[in-house]
């Protein structure tokens, strides 16, 4: 019996196999280098010369006037949203007259929900750091701390005593992490903490002050954990809420 013919092999296709197709998720990439670019070349705040600033109890009413007040004045300085517990804030900058034209606006539209407000004419420029979360730490003989029960309270205690007496504004906490209460510190001369905490305090109501001390000679252990940081959980390592 004659043997099977042996069959050729079958050459290989030289051909390159097609790439499988896959979705493109380039746009949401786009989108966060955008938004983390933003946030790291912001620009610093400057205010000049008039500020205010509106604390609305109702998110929704701070909105409405918000809008309100930019519709009706030319400002160069616009910032609004939501700061614990619950609350809205509108801060505004520019020129006197077009700010103050703003806060009446403010004032009328939300009037049911405003819960306190200032305005500054002529803000003290170490006060517009502070509002940045910029820190100024000096190793001062001692230490005043102001607390307020609202956020534009502690903004007015802070102008006040930067103005009227030689201390250093160390820093100004703002309602986050506080309840919605306001943190002033000063440090400098133990004469002149205490001008500038009686200052602050001349200028405030009684429903906006919480309490004002004046540490003369405080612990370097305390002074030291201050001036690092006057949050609890960073100086743990707890993360971020």
């Amino acid at each position: 019996m004659a043997a099977a013919p042996k069959r050729k092999p079958t050459p290989k296709s030289t051909k390159k196999p097609t790439p499988s197709r896959s979705r493109k998720k380039a746009a949401p990439a786009k989108v966060v280098e955008q938004t983390v670019s933003a946030v790291e070349n912001k620009a610093p705040l400057v205010i000049d010369p008039a500020l205010a600033l509106l604390e609305y109890h109702s998110i929704a009413a701070g909105v409405l006037a918000a809008d309100a007040m930019v519709k009706q004045a030319t400002l160069d300085v616009v910032h609004a949203g939501t700061v614990q517990p619950g609350r809205f804030l509108v801060l505004l900058g520019g020129v006197v007259a077009e700010v103050e034209e703003a806060l009446k606006v403010g004032k009328a539209s939300g009037a049911d929900a405003l819960n306190d407000h200032i305005f500054l004419p002529g803000v003290h420029k170490e006060v517009v750091r502070a509002l940045a979360a910029g820190r100024e730490v000096k190793p001062d003989d001692a230490l005043g701390i102001f607390e307020t029960r609202t956020v534009p309270s502690a903004i007015h205690a802070a102008d006040k005593g930067i103005k009227g007496a030689a201390v250093t504004l160390m820093e100004v906490r703002l309602a986050d992490g506080l309840g919605g209460k306001g943190l002033v510190f000063f440090t400098g001369l133990v004469s002149d903490v205490e001008a500038a905490l009686e200052i602050a305090d001349d200028a405030l109501e009684e429903s906006q002050k919480v309490r004002h001390v004046v540490i003369p000679q405080i612990h370097a252990d305390i002074a030291n954990v201050i001036r690092a940081n006057t949050r609890f959980g960073p100086q743990l390592n707890w993360p971020e809420a």
